[in-house]
């Protein structure tokens, strides 16, 4: 079980992360902590881990999480063995099975003789057969790691595991794997992760955002469902309110109006009944003090609205905030833009594919390069680009505008502001203001403007990468993305599904998102193997 009371973290400049976060895991619990990159979550999960200590606040575990961070590079250092707390149990086993048989093997081993076997047996399940576990963390690729810290849980059978992005660096296998580990784990589990598929596997979503944790009693599609009828709900205060806003205005000058024809009504007669010039003024400013409370009334009434269609508005969805101008192509649908034919290309005399191969991109096609990490995906990309030649076989390319974007936005260059980014590609002459327009839509506030652009998160870097590409009239005729999805929320998720959706042009993708790819309705799919 695990019990938070009132935990609230300040970062190290004091500024409050977030505050008074209250709720309860139980055993054997499975539950997904989800949220806006930002919000505090990987910071929440080290703060169970023990990693962290909350600036207040209560919390009780009664077993030690196992905890797989999202971020593995502070342990290339070390060996398999090492990074999984195995080495001491592994060598007092050896040293008692060579005669050793002392007591400080014995109280190291603790009677777990099992424990060579059960990391061979972890490490097999995790398709990592082939590795040594004296081998150093820093050879393996970021899905090896990935797996050796999860083939971990398998060794150690915790009853509390926290998971920071977990299929992050895994491939679809590998991904399967982890999924059917979900399913079967009696252990009690705390997720953070972007994967909604693999969110669908779990019991109950707890979202944290700035207003605390809210529990959703069922998978990401039941939290989905709510989100949507609460979104619809505010959509509907929001109508109302500007509804009621409309009135109050309208209201507002009807009365002036009124007002105003009665005391010009007023001061006629009194001029036709001789009244005084001091009398005159007395009742002229009488009447000046009755429209000003008049329109004090109104304003106050009509300031307390405006203040409330704010709020509501402060509370819709960001993706509803933006237009995205992605739909303008100068190619018609279907024509050839790449074709290969029986193309290959080799490492080290070896060939990079089984089979060569062939193949045809037309315009406004939508594809999704498949195969296992090392299969040639980044290779096919760079052939596509006319970076790389094949060594076997023959390309054609007719001449179109390709956009590559990787998983860490590289086209977003660290070193400049977001506005000056923007202005990289302003190649049809936009005006400062125009620019300063569409980075608004875009989520960018005047205190971006001048940011650099290194300070920015993944799902900040995703949208201003949209936004330059919207800074040109013309979309690019193909747009090639390399595991978009990595480093990015949910929310952030959506915004750039709604974005390719809305693109007309040709898109090339790699993702192990099943439900990404789904989402963006991939039509083909080139097979490497």
């Amino acid at each position: 079980m695990v019990i938070l009371q009132n935990i609230s973290y300040l970062h190290s400049n004091k500024d409050l992360l977030f505050d008074t976060i209250t709720f309860t895991v139980n055993h054997h619990e499975k539950i997904a902590l989800i949220g806006n990159n930002g919000v505090g979550k990987s910071t929440l999960l080290k703060i169970i881990a023990g990693e962290l200590q909350p600036a207040d606040g209560l919390l009780k575990t009664d077993s030690k999480p196992y905890y797989l961070p999202q971020i593995f590079g502070q342990f290339n250092h070390l060996t398999i063995a090492e990074a999984l707390h195995v080495e001491d149990k592994l060598n007092a086993l050896h040293e008692i099975l060579n005669g050793n048989v002392s007591e400080k093997n014995l109280n190291i081993l603790n009677d777990d003789w099992t424990i060579e076997d059960r990391c061979n047996e972890a490490l097999q399940y995790w398709q990592l057969q082939d590795l040594s576990l004296d081998q150093k963390l820093e050879t393996l690729s970021g899905g090896q790691k990935t797996k050796v810290f999860l083939a971990g849980i398998s060794i150690h059978e915790p009853e509390l595991v926290l998971l920071d992005e977990p299929s992050n660096h895994l491939d679809i296998s590998g991904r399967e794997l982890l999924y059917g580990f979900i399913k079967s784990t009696s252990s009690t589990l705390i997720i953070v992760s972007h994967d909604r598929k693999l969110l669908n596997l779990l019991n109950s979503v707890y979202e944290l955002s700035k207003h605390g944790i809210t529990v959703y009693g069922g998978n990401y599609d039941f939290y989905a469902e709510q989100k949507q009828i609460e979104n619809n709900a505010l959509s509907q205060d929001i109508q109302s309110k500007e509804k009621a806003l409309r009135k109050a205005k309208e209201k507002e000058r009807e009365t002036l109006e009124r007002q105003n024809k009665l005391d010009s009504r007023g001061e006629k007669k009194q001029k036709k009944a001789g009244v005084s010039r001091i009398m005159m003024n007395t009742l002229r400013n009488n009447a000046e003090n009755s429209t000003a409370k008049t329109k004090g009334v109104h304003a106050e009434k009509i300031g307390g609205i405006s203040k409330d269609l704010q709020e509501l508005r402060s509370a819709l969805h960001d993706i509803d905030q933006m237009k995205f101008g992605l739909d303008k192509t100068n190619l018609h649908k279907g024509k050839i833009l790449f074709t290969a034919t029986e193309i290959n290309h080799s490492y080290e005399n070896q060939m990079l594919w089984k089979n060569p191969l062939s193949f045809q991109i037309v315009s406004g096609q939508r594809i999704a390069l498949k195969g296992l990490n090392g299969s040639g995906k980044t290779t096919l990309i760079k052939i596509i680009m006319d970076e790389l030649k094949p060594k076997t076989g023959t390309v054609y390319k007719t001449d179109s505008k390709t956009i590559y974007i990787d998983q860490d936005y590289s086209l977003i260059e660290n070193q400049i502001s977001v506005y000056e980014q923007t202005q990289k590609f302003n190649v049809s002459g936009l005006q400062e203001h125009d620019i300063k327009m569409k980075l608004n839509k875009f989520l960018f506030s005047q205190n971006d403007w001048n940011k650099p652009c290194f300070a920015l998160s993944g799902g900040e870097k995703m949208r201003l990468m949209l936004c330059c590409l919207t800074i040109n009239n013309q979309a690019p005729d193909i747009i090639i993305l390399d595991e978009p999805t990595n480093n990015l929320d949910i929310q952030n998720i959506e915004i750039l599904t709604a974005a390719i959706n809305e693109y007309k042009g040709t898109l090339i993708v790699v993702s192990h998102d099943a439900h990404f790819l789904e989402e963006i309705h991939i039509e083909d799919f080139i097979e490497l193997n």
